[in-house]
Order: C-alpha cells, then sequence, then structure tokens
C-alpha cells in the first residue's frame, strides 16, 4: 500500500509539473528576489497566487494566515516565508477523515457533472477500486440522453467484473435508478453508484431530475448513506470552479473529484474549489487508469505542487 502511494505521489508530481512552472516558479523569485517582507512582496505574491488560479478570496484567506504567522513568529526574511505558506495552504485543504465515511457503509453514491469532464471515466475507475476492496458494487446507467455513456460505463462494468442496470436511450432516468435500487437491494451490494446526464444549459430541468432521483433514493433506500460527488476538469481552471458552485444550486453535494490534473497548468484550482465552496476534493486523477485515480491528500498534493530536487 505504502508503494502504491509513493506510486501516485509520483504521478503526482508529474502531473502538477505544468502547475509547477506557471506559478510556483514564479513565487520562489519572490521568495529569493525581494530583501523585506513589505507591502510590495504580499502584492506580488497575491498577483502570482491569482494567476496560479488559486482564487482572489482564497488567496486573501491565504494572506491573511501567513501575514497573522510572519508577525506572530517575527519573521524578517522573505525566504522563511516559504513554509508557512505551504502550511496556510494545507489548512485551507484538510479535509479530515470523515470525508470517507461512506466507503465503509451501505452507500448510493450521486455522480454529477457537465458531458466532457471524465464522469464516466470516473464512475469507472470508483467501480474498479471499490469491488478490489472486496465489495460489491452495482452500476446505474441514468444518463439515458447520451447513447454513448451507457457503452462506455458497460465497457468499465465488464472490466470491472460488477453488474450494470441502464435503460434505453432517451428512457426515463428515475426508472433506471429504481430498478439499479432494487437490484442493489436484492444482491445487498455495498456501493450503488448512479451516473447522470451531464447538462447544465437548463438547470430547471436538471434540477427537477436529480430532485426525483433523489427522492426515489429516499423512499426506496431511506438506510443507505448518501454521497453526492460532482466531477470537474482541472484543465478549465475558474470554469471548473463555476460548474462546481452551479450543481452545488441544485443538488446537495458532499465531494468533488478533479480530473485531467496530468495536463493542467491550473492546479492551484483544487485549493480555491475547496476554500471558495467549502466542498471537500475527495479523489483526485492524473491520468487514464484505474490507478490515476486516488483519494485526495492534501498534505500530498501541496507537497507535490511545492516539489523541487532539493527538498526530495
Amino acid at each position: 500500500m505504502a508503494e502504491e502511494k509513493k506510486g501516485f505521489f509520483q504521478k503526482l508530481i508529474a502531473g502538477l509539473t505544468k502547475t509547477r512552472d506557471n506559478f510556483v516558479k514564479n513565487m520562489d523569485y519572490v521568495f529569493r528576489g525581494f530583501t523585506n517582507i513589505d507591502e510590495e512582496f504580499y502584492e506580488e505574491l497575491e498577483e502570482i497566487l491569482i494567476s496560479g488560479d488559486i482564487g482572489v478570496r482564497t488567496t486573501e484567506e491565504i494572506l491573511d494566515d501567513l501575514r497573522g504567522k510572519v508577525k506572530e513568529q517575527k519573521i524578517k526574511e522573505p525566504a522563511d516565508c516559504k513554509a508557512l505558506l505551504i502550511d496556510s495552504i494545507k489548512e485551507q485543504m484538510d479535509i479530515g477523515d470523515a470525508a470517507y465515511e461512506f466507503e465503509n457503509k451501505t452507500s448510493v453514491i450521486l455522480v454529477v457533472g457537465v458531458n466532457g469532464v471524465g464522469k464516466t471515466t470516473t464512475i469507472g475507475k470508483l467501480a474498479s477500486k471499490f469491488k478490489a476492496q472486496g465489495k460489491k458494487v452495482v452500476l446505474a446507467a441514468a444518463d439515458t440522453f447520451r447513447a454513448a455513456a451507457g457503452d462506455q460505463l458497460k465497457e468499465w462494468a465488464n472490466r470491472a467484473g460488477v453488474e450494470i442496470i441502464g435503460g434505453q436511450e432517451g428512457s426515463d432516468p428515475a426508472a433506471v435508478v429504481y430498478d439499479a435500487l432494487q437490484s442493489a437491494k436484492a444482491k445487498k451490494a455495498d456501493i450503488l453508484l448512479i451516473d447522470t446526464a451531464g447538462r447544465l444549459h437548463n438547470k430547471k430541468n436538471l434540477m427537477d431530475e436529480l430532485g426525483k432521483i433523489n427522492r426515489i433514493v429516499s423512499k426506496e433506500y431511506p438506510e443507505a448513506y448518501r454521497e453526492t460527488l460532482v466531477v470537474v476538469d482541472a484543465t478549465t481552471g475558474q470554469n471548473a470552479l463555476v460548474q462546481a458552485k452551479e450543481f452545488s444550486e441544485v443538488t446537495d453535494l458532499s465531494g468533488i473529484v478533479l480530473t485531467k490534473m496530468d495536463g493542467s497548468a491550473k492546479g492551484g484550482i483544487a485549493v480555491a474549489i475547496q476554500s471558495e465552496l467549502h466542498i471537500p476534493v475527495k479523489y483526485i486523477g492524473v491520468g487514464e487508469t484505474v490507478d490515476d485515480l486516488e483519494k485526495f491528500n492534501a498534505d500530498q498534493f501541496v507537497e507535490a505542487l511545492f516539489y523541487t530536487k532539493e527538498n526530495a
């Protein structure tokens, strides 16, 4: 397991290369280039954090925290601020162990997100992970608006060796969820993963559909633990934050899955999303294979973000 974690950390380091090149290097210039911790120093840091997709509000919170620590610890050298900044970012991102309670309970996990962010693939990877942990998993292909979504999910289900319940293209997603719930209960499944249609352009329809699905789950399986994850694409930066926010307005989100971190220069968005929406990033994807999706670890993420050969 430690080996597995180490492997993922290396992937994270590689995946965050573009982000590091984009803003961590600029930050190092500030730490090394300034001789005093003055207003100009903080302004320069602010600019770099915002340009790294950390977002205005989160940047302000991180810098307020940094100012407090600098004052309290009577720090005079800009170079000594780096470790404090890293600690501030880690504190912004820590989600605690309770975030993964659903993994150890009989759970229904609803997965939302717009098309193209890697939602169906994420569900397939989660199914494979849970199955590998010895759990009994059922998938519900409730994205009946996109024929390819069902086929793609079927492929993942076959690969993972888990059952999948689907419907005809254009059929009622709530009916698919109803059938999947009956199957999950009959088979005493540990986890039911529900794929939903990825549409945001008509919030009213989406809200109605998710509302209907949630009501059916509550009625048919009230004792199940409920989890709703939104999948967003890290490469879209601030747009990922906007999408997560819009989904949070139509359904109760309990966690975020950040995909495509390996292709992104906007890795700072992980900090912004968690800090601004107060919804924890629970999984992070850095590639195509099942092993490239892992539970989010704030320390590991921030260490990979600020990774240098010297502190290796």
